[in-house]
């Protein structure tokens, strides 16, 4: 779905989405094996290699003869599971190989402890920002490669403290209609349009406004013939009012501006931070515990100073 915002908020296509929404599956289709085939057999470093390589899903067809140890590494990514020709293929994800680590995190509880500074995984080279005030269009190229290398875009203000996220999961939920908030409004107001929830009033009209001062007849018309102009975020709305329902790790709000959060979390602008003194094992169980693949780190008083990725901790013990 990033792919398809992206498309439709190039300057051509705004004027007429209706056509450019004709356009064939094919113009979308990423390059790079982001997906990778993996015989049952291989072990779990060959699997940390290729995700280091790039690939975002490993693709394995499930045998009866796996090792005990293999069969529980899949065990998470049973629900993930296909058939095909008669046969059970599953997908396994970083998260999926970061929850199996944590749950066999006595076999490394020295690396664990640690702080995640002194394992030099926190990366400040590989991260994009972009200003409160600056316009949501600006961080599009940032959104796509963001996808990419499976983290998010950070919103900063004028002092470099971080104020929350663009996620290209959180837009993954979204439909067409965020289009026109990208191109109309500044990331600061793109967060608040598309958080749990759905966007206040105030910015539904802010989008609709600017739209007309563009002339951008053709997508404000598609924006007002969806039902009940719900801002891209209806399934997002969704899951939110069905979050109290998840057991195990769920959705959930975080409670206050970059404060605690509670068991169950959405998927929402709101970043989760940890520090650089934080243990690895702990940014581990945040991360999974909310349902992210990266985590970002910040001083005491919110100076943002980089991120850390589950890439980023599975080479840690991929080298132990």
């Amino acid at each position: 779905m990033v792919d398809i915002i992206g498309f439709l908020c190039k300057e051509e296509n705004l004027s007429n989405p209706g056509t450019a929404l004709q356009a064939p599956a094919s113009v979308f289709i990423r390059k790079g094996d982001v997906v990778r085939h993996v015989e049952p057999n291989a072990s779990l470093v060959e699997a940390i290699d290729l995700i280091q390589e790039g690939a975002q899903n490993l693709v394995i067809p499930l045998e009866n003869g796996c090792r005990n140890s293999r069969r529980k590494l899949l065990q998470n990514a049973l629900s993930n599971s296909t058939f095909h020709n008669n046969r059970q293929y599953c997908w396994l994800t970083q998260e999926d190989i970061v929850r199996y680590l944590v749950n066999s995190i006595a076999l490394f509880s020295q690396t664990a402890v640690n702080p995640i500074n002194s394992l030099d995984i926190i990366d400040a080279q590989n991260i994009t920002t972009v200003h409160y005030d600056d316009p949501a269009s600006l961080a599009l190229p940032s959104i796509s490669r963001s996808l990419e290398i499976q983290n998010s875009v950070a919103v900063v203000d004028g002092d470099g403290k971080l104020v929350g996220e663009i996620s290209p999961f959180t837009l993954n939920y979204c439909d067409e209609d965020v289009v026109a908030a990208i191109a109309t409004l500044s990331a600061g107001d793109l967060m608040a349009y598309i958080d749990c929830g759905g966007p206040p009033e105030d910015l539904i009209q802010l989008v609709k406004e600017r739209l007309q001062e563009r002339n951008l007849v053709k997508a404000l018309e598609l924006m007002e013939e969806d039902s009940g102009i719900s801002s891209g975020i209806s399934l997002v709305s969704s899951l939110c009012s069905s979050s109290s329902e998840d057991e195990g790790f769920g959705f959930g709000r975080r409670n206050g501006r970059l404060g605690g959060y509670s068991a169950k979390v959405v998927r929402t602008s709101e970043a989760i931070v940890c520090h650089p003194w934080s243990s690895l094992v702990a940014v581990m169980i945040q991360a999974l515990s909310h349902r992210v693949g990266h985590v970002w780190v910040v001083e005491e008083y919110q100076t943002l100073v980089g991120i850390v990725t589950f890439a980023g901790m599975l080479e840690v013990f991929r080298e132990d």
